[in-house]
Parts: structure tokens; C-alpha cells; sequence
């Protein structure tokens, strides 16, 4: 294990987030940076536990306590041979996760938990810089090719192993630039897309061929798709947003968060000079408690908002882990991202009844109510309605399932009750040759699983191409979701 007496004699220190006058006027991450030593401090309070439920926690399975002491005793470079061996992406997933690999760590029985996720971000990049993270093609090609649809994190993980693997691999995506949602969805200031560009041309010298601008159905037929490739890999999300039917929904300027954010990025990006929904001056409510909704917070922000108010429909949750999500469950409890801390309001257990008009199909405010819990479902509190002033509204409330599309009924792919694609235990679709891998076929879920199940999809790829595989032995597409 790390450091014996590390856990008693140390308590959870993470890395400073910049002031917010100062990260506010720019798009770059929030963090500063953290010396190693703190680092190598906080992975010594690994308890290396007999049974690490941090494993439990996490979909990918990583080898936590292992690189937690490899870290602790100064072996950087093992330490990234550690993580990859579970995670094709750590820069992304140590960005980007939720860590619920922390609220099932032993320690935070009673304490604190290890900083997981800090030590897992701290690695990869220190690797990256160090120069050990080098492409790795096959020994051979096997003669077989795969396309991939879709290049968000199940999608990239799926090519990759698959192309290490010695299949010829392309990866399609119907947006101009590869990343799915890596690259449109997510703000600049929680991951900067240097990340993603680097792994793309790791994967690119190892032989993964990128055809950004696609649209499958469109551009390309399904039968075409498929008479190209022996098997198809479908990694498209679940990117039907939820909307919400409320009198005055077709006002002018009310967006849904997806449609909010990409623009937001191009101009980071050098696309444009101004977002075509820049909110400077204006006042934004965005109906949505979760991470879209702190997403289009912190951008808002950044474009200078005059005022903002984030809209949750549950009651606010309490400080501490509840009784009825005992450990090592992740408790839904009271959380201040990056974007909550730089300002806003966030206003719980309440309800958007209309959208109000100025006279002209633009919208001027809402008018919402607050609703309590009961055995009925949400209840309006009489005598509790009141308006709020907006100049543009946000629907960040999550999302439903795979966008319709004619590539569907092209394929002949079946749907399951929820939407998804549906999909076998091996992430087989109903149709030969054709796997589901990541949302499309869980539905809305973490970039751990997305990962995960990217990882496992290319293993079950391999076997029905190869007859056997040497990846990872797949996870059951019908494993335990970890709902955060």
C-alpha cells in the first residue's frame, strides 16, 4: 500500500480553482495547478483497502489502489501503464466524471475520501508531458474493417481498441469536427479541447481513419454502410433532449442546452466571432439542475450575463450522504461546481407553469411555482406562483433517447421500450454484423460508462470478426447503471 498512516495523518486537499473575477474573463480550465508532492501526499492516503470498493464505484474497473501507490513512491511512468490498462482516455474521464469511485471509497465511511480523480488526471498528464503516451499500432492488420458511428467517448474508445486490435477502422461523425460531444458539448473551461486533439492524432497514427461531416442515412446509405464494412459499431448517443410542453414554448428564445453550448465552443474554437445566442447584458434562467445546466451556467457567465437563475424541480438536497443512500451508493447531496460558485441563483422544488409573451413571440419572463413531493407525484403549493424576468431560456433537463433519424428503419435496427437501441448482453444489435455501444444503447449515463462499454463493444467486435479476442473481457451490456 501508500503511506501506512497516510489517512490519519493527512486530510483531502485538492488543487485551488483560479478567482472568479479572473477565470470568468477567459475560457481556459479552472484549476491551478497542484505540485506533485501535495499529489504524492493525498495518493498516500490510499488505504489500499482488502476490498476496494473504489472498483466497485467505477465502470471502467481501474486499478485504483494500484496507481494510488505508484504515484506514492515517485513511479510515474508504471502508474500511467496502470491507468491505461483500464481507460483509453484518463485527460477525459479526470475532467469529466462525477468520481464516483470517491463516494464508494472505504475512507469516506467516516472521512474524507482519496482525491481519485485528481491523482488519475495528475498521471495522464504527467505522461503526456513526459512523452510517454506514444501511438500503438497493431503487429498486423487482420484483413477486416469496422466503421464506427458516432466520436464521442464510446465511439473513440470502441476504434481504438479495434484498431490495435489490426482491424481497419473508420470513425464517422455527422459534425464538422470529431469529439461528439466532447468537442460541442463540453465547455472549454472544464476540459480544453487541446485534450481531445492530441489523443485524435494518437489514434490517427495508429491507424484510425476520422470521416468528420457524414451523416449517416444522408450522405451515406445504410445498406451502402454496411456492404463497406464487416460490422458496424453504433455509438451515437442519446441526444433527444427533453423538452418541455408548457404554454408559450414557441417563443423566441427559448433554446434547448444543445443548442446553447455547441456555438459557444465554435467561437472558442475561431469559428465566429460571437455566439449566434450570446446572452451579454441579458437575463438567463435555465430550467435544469444537473451538469448541462451548470454547463450553460458557467458559459453564461463567461458571456456576461446580467442575471442567472438555475430552475430545479427537486426539493434542495441536503449536506450530507441521506440514510436511504448508505455508502458505497453515490448519495444525491448538496454540490457546488465551478459554474455555481462563479454565480447565479439556483432555486429548487419549483415548476415552470407558462412562458410569458412581450407582445411581439419573444420571451419575457416565466412563471413558475413551487411544487412539493408527494405520493401523487409534484404538487402545486397554493399561492406560491411568481415570475421570472428572461430574456432567454435554457431547457437543460436531460435526455430521452437516440434522435430518430431514417438511418434507423435504413439499418433495421429495433428499438427498446426507453428508445435505446436495443442490444444483446454482447452489445449485438438484431441485425448481423451491427453493435450498440454507450448511451444509444443504455441511455443517458456517465463518460465512465461510455468508456466502458466502448471497451467491452470492441471486444465483442473482435470475436465475432476474429473468432476469439485478446481485449479486455467485455462487461454485459445489461450491467447495474450507476445513476448520478
Amino acid at each position: 500500500m501508500a503511506d501506512p498512516r497516510g489517512f490519519l495523518k493527512l486530510d483531502r486537499e485538492l488543487p485551488k480553482r483560479r478567482p472568479v473575477d479572473v477565470r470568468i474573463m477567459d475560457w481556459n480550465e479552472v484549476y491551478e495547478d497542484f505540485e506533485d508532492d501535495k499529489l504524492r501526499a493525498q495518493a498516500g492516503r490510499c488505504m489500499d483497502c482488502g476490498i476496494p470498493f473504489c472498483h466497485n464505484g467505477c465502470p471502467l474497473g481501474n486499478l485504483i489502489p494500484e496507481w494510488n501507490d505508484l504515484v506514492w513512491r515517485d513511479d510515474w511512468r508504471v502508474a500511467s501503464e496502470r491507468l491505461h490498462a483500464t481507460n483509453n482516455f484518463p485527460e477525459f474521464t479526470g475532467r469529466l466524471c462525477p468520481a464516483p469511485c470517491e463516494t464508494a471509497c472505504v475512507l469516506a465511511i467516516n472521512q474524507p475520501a482519496v482525491t481519485i480523480k485528481q491523482v488519475e488526471v495528475s498521471i495522464i498528464d504527467k505522461a503526456w508531458e513526459s512523452g510517454w503516451v506514444s501511438p500503438q499500432p497493431p503487429a498486423r492488420q487482420s484483413g477486416k474493417t469496422v466503421a464506427v458511428v458516432g466520436s464521442g467517448p464510446a465511439g473513440l474508445a470502441a476504434a481504438q481498441q479495434l484498431a490495435r486490435a489490426g482491424h481497419t477502422v473508420a470513425v464517422y461523425e455527422r459534425d464538422d469536427r470529431i469529439g461528439g460531444l466532447l468537442r460541442y458539448g463540453i465547455p472549454e473551461f472544464k476540459m480544453e479541447k487541446h485534450h481531445l486533439d492530441r489523443r485524435l492524432r494518437q489514434m490517427e497514427a495508429e491507424g484510425v481513419r476520422f470521416r468528420p461531416g457524414v451523416d449517416i442515412g444522408v450522405d451515406i446509405s445504410a445498406d451502402d454502410l454496411r456492404a463497406r464494412y464487416d460490422a458496424v459499431v453504433l455509438a451515437v448517443g442519446a441526444t433527444q433532449a427533453r423538452d418541455l410542453p408548457v404554454p408559450g414554448r414557441g417563443l423566441t428564445g427559448i433554446y434547448q442546452a444543445m443548442e446553447y453550448l455547441p456555438p459557444a465552443n465554435r467561437v472558442v474554437a475561431g469559428d465566429f466571432e460571437h455566439s449566434a445566442i450570446d446572452v451579454k447584458g441579458k437575463h438567463v434562467v435555465i430550467i435544469g439542475g444537473g451538469d448541462t445546466g451548470a454547463d450553460c451556467l458557467g458559459t453564461a457567465h463567461r458571456q456576461g450575463a446580467a442575471s442567472i437563475a438555475q430552475l430545479e424541480i427537486m426539493p434542495t438536497p441536503p449536506d450530507t450522504r441521506p440514510g436511504n443512500q448508505p455508502w458505497p451508493t453515490y448519495p444525491m447531496t448538496y454540490r457546488v461546481s465551478s459554474a455555481h460558485e462563479e454565480g447565479g441563483d439556483r432555486v429548487f422544488a419549483v415548476s415552470t407553469q407558462e412562458f410569458l409573451d412581450d407582445g411581439s413571440g419573444r420571451l419575457k419572463g416565466l412563471q413558475i411555482v413551487e411544487v412539493e413531493m408527494t405520493d401523487a407525484g409534484f404538487q402545486p403549493v397554493a399561492g406560491s406562483e411568481r415570475v421570472l424576468p428572461a430574456d432567454f431560456v435554457f431547457l437543460a433537463m436531460g435526455f430521452t433517447g437516440v434522435e430518430e433519424g431514417d438511418w434507423i428503419s435504413q439499418l433495421g435496427v429495433a428499438l427498446d421500450e426507453r428508445g435505446n437501441l436495443s442490444r444483446s448482453d454482447d452489445y449485438a444489435s438484431n441485425v448481423p454484423g451491427v453493435f450498440v455501444a454507450g448511451d444509444a444503447g443504455r441511455g443517458q449515463s456517465l463518460i465512465v460508462w461510455a468508456i466502458a462499454e466502448g471497451r467491452a463493444a470492441a471486444a465483442s467486435v473482435d470475436e465475432y470478426l476474429s473468432g476469439s479476442t485478446n481485449l479486455p473481457a467485455p462487461i454485459p451490456a445489461s450491467a447495474r447503471q450507476v445513476t448520478v
